[in-house]
């Protein structure tokens, strides 16, 4: 059998792998600070005693679209987003710090602030506590101030500041979590450069007309893929007939 079916299978089977790369790009499309994922793939020949005319299709390591999205008011004051680059600082389940643009944040039972999806936001010293009963804004730079509506012009209070740093995006790996790490696995330096908007959030960075217009293109090549393997087969069938009549 022609071995351009090994090719052509190899190339089917990461064409699947990037549509599926696609597929969950467009599913996170309204997901709140999502980033784009990347599929990065190479060509390596065949070695072998004859001619290099083969080649296989192999991962690489996969890539992020760091680029930002673009940012809507809410005007809802747990809704923090993030000017330019940056991310908030969160705790996952095992205390590890995990990275994320997702700044819909909202206050626990236990007055932690956390995540919508219920991990907790770093401050300065580890989680924020948020007092009972006080109104609470959040300044440029992170600081949570609080404010006694009891008590009518009562100066505000800074609780704490968030946790926010700007790590090189090449060291930073995504989890299955879809909260970003550092490839060393080493923790994170508050960047006081960082700039949030309050009363706002950043939206996801995926296209959908780019998606989309992938989408079909991928669709297109799986087909160019299956039709040399039905190619293959039919030169294969050939060869074996010429075989029976010698």
């Amino acid at each position: 059998m022609d071995r351009i079916i090994y090719t052509a299978m190899t190339g089917a089977q990461h064409i699947l792998d990037q549509q599926a790369t696609n597929s969950n790009n467009l599913a996170n499309v309204s997901t709140t600070g999502f980033k784009a994922q990347i599929d990065s793939f190479l060509s390596v020949p065949i070695k072998g005693g004859s001619l290099d005319t083969r080649s296989f299709v192999v991962n690489a390591s996969g890539g992020t679209d760091f680029s930002p999205g673009a940012i809507k008011q809410t005007g809802r004051t747990l809704d923090v987003a993030i000017e330019g680059k940056g991310w908030f600082s969160v705790q996952r389940p095992d205390g590890s710090e995990g990275l994320t643009r997702n700044g819909s944040f909202k206050i626990s039972e236990n007055g932690i602030l956390q995540t919508a999806g219920g991990r907790n936001v770093l401050g300065g010293g580890g989680p924020i506590t948020i007092p009972p009963n006080v109104n609470i804004s959040i300044g440029a730079d992170g600081t949570i101030s609080s404010v006694d509506p009891a008590v009518s012009g009562s100066p505000s209070t800074p609780i704490d500041v968030i946790k926010l740093s700007n790590p090189d995006e090449k060291s930073l790996v995504r989890g299955d979590d879809g909260l970003f790490k550092s490839s060393t696995g080493a923790g994170f330096t508050a960047d006081p450069a960082v700039k949030v908007v309050n009363g706002a959030l950043e939206d996801s960075n995926v296209s959908v007309i780019h998606s989309m217009v992938n989408m079909i293109s991928l669709a297109r090549s799986f087909d160019i893929q299956m039709q040399l393997m039905k190619n293959a087969e039919n030169s294969d069938q050939h060869a074996a007939q010429l075989f029976n009549l010698s």
